[in-house]
């Protein structure tokens, strides 16, 4: 996809974001970056142009508040930028018992992982199809293929993405609009840190490189491909649980999720 057509996206200050970024960028794309942190998107922002002459903007949004959605949807109109491509990346996960986790935290975590992927895809899918052209990139997880006890909500949220990523792209059929889920199992990026999983046998066990996972998301992507499942293990991992019984299920994500 070498062009300079527009894409967005959210979670860009670090890991999988900012990878899918540079990725973009190589292939001549102007780049919307989004997240909380304006410092570190100014990072990801210089460490871009150093090689890209594309144009860069970036946007400090809390994306799980309604009105940061609609200011930067604002602020994009009265700019005059249109999108042509998206990519839902921002999101996070808490790791616990659900008797004994925030429920301010996981309110939170749905309107991050669901209602705002809900919203900018809203936002800006009606205009690709208009165009007859584009795609939607969201980032879901392994998880989404089975039910996640000490991260039952987290799981439940990447359920949807799933399903709603599958969903639209068979309405996408007989248009040049494209939708993809990437699941990446445990990778190095802080969502560990945020998550509280570090400690965890899943995480402990080892964690896929950023930069591959990036790579493989872009290259499945331009593919046109529906899912895309970075790494062997995560694709038999993920396909396994529909064979196994569902107490089963529940029972190996517990023990692979607690802490060593």
């Amino acid at each position: 996809m070498k062009s300079k057509e527009t894409v967005l996206i959210t979670g860009a200050s670090g890991g999988i974001g900012k990878e899918l970024a540079i990725l973009f960028a190589k292939d001549g794309f102007n780049l919307v970056l989004v997240a909380r942190s304006k410092e570190n998107l100014m990072k990801v922002k210089n460490e871009i142009e150093s090689f890209s002459d594309g144009s860069i903007q970036i946007y400090s949004k809390d994306l799980s508040k309604e009105d940061e959605i609609i200011a930067l949807q604002n602020e994009l109109s009265s700019n005059n930028i249109q999108i042509d491509y998206l990519v839902n990346n921002a999101g996070f996960g808490l790791f616990g018992e659900f008797v004994n986790t925030s429920l301010d935290e996981e309110l939170n975590m749905i309107d991050l992982n669901i209602r705002t992927v809900t919203h900018l895809t809203k936002l800006f899918l009606k205009g690709m199809v208009e165009r007859n052209k584009g795609g939607v990139m969201n980032i879901a997880s392994t998880a989404a293929f089975q039910p996640g006890p000490l991260m039952s909500v987290y799981y439940a949220t990447k359920a949807y993405v799933l399903s709603f990523s599958e969903a639209l792209s068979n309405e996408m059929k007989g248009t040049n609009v494209k939708i993809t889920a990437v699941c990446p199992g445990a990778t190095e990026t802080n969502f560990g840190n945020r998550a509280s999983m570090n400690e965890s046998k899943l995480f402990q066990s080892g964690v896929g490189n950023v930069k591959d996972v990036a790579r493989i998301a872009y290259e499945g992507f331009n593919k046109g491909k529906t899912i895309v499942i970075p790494g062997t293990t995560n694709k038999v991992l993920a396909n396994s649980v529909r064979f196994m019984p569902r107490k089963m299920v529940t029972s190996v994500v517990r023990y692979i999720q607690r802490r060593i």
